[in-house]
């Protein structure tokens, strides 16, 4: 099988911690990405729970939420999708990943 590389930025005291880590499990880092790697496509799902802590939003924060993410969709030309567009979509997209797992 080729072998490709894969380079990741990160902190530097979090990747020293994590080499120390890999080290204490008897394998080096590059060894520890594939295994994640492995895992995440062969069960096509983070192989655990990843949560935003739950905060409180003001209702003009929320508003202008709202209103930054209208801008955005202007700005790339989705913003004048019908709803039945969006649903035909979202509907592409789930035959295309139910066909991809076959």
């Amino acid at each position: 099988m080729a072998q490709a590389t894969f380079s990741v930025r990160m902190d530097e005291g979090l990747k020293k911690q994590f080499d120390r880590l890999c080290a204490e499990f008897g394998m080096n880092t590059s060894t520890a990405i594939n295994i994640f790697a492995k895992t995440v496509v062969r069960e096509r799902r983070i192989p655990f729970e990843i949560a935003a802590p739950e905060v409180p939003v003001s209702r003009e924060e929320g508003r202008n939420a709202f209103l930054a993410l209208r801008e955005q969709a202007a700005q790339s030309d989705h913003a004048d999708l019908s709803l039945e567009e969006i649903n035909t979509e979202i509907k592409e997209s789930r035959q295309a990943r139910k066909q991809a797992r076959v």
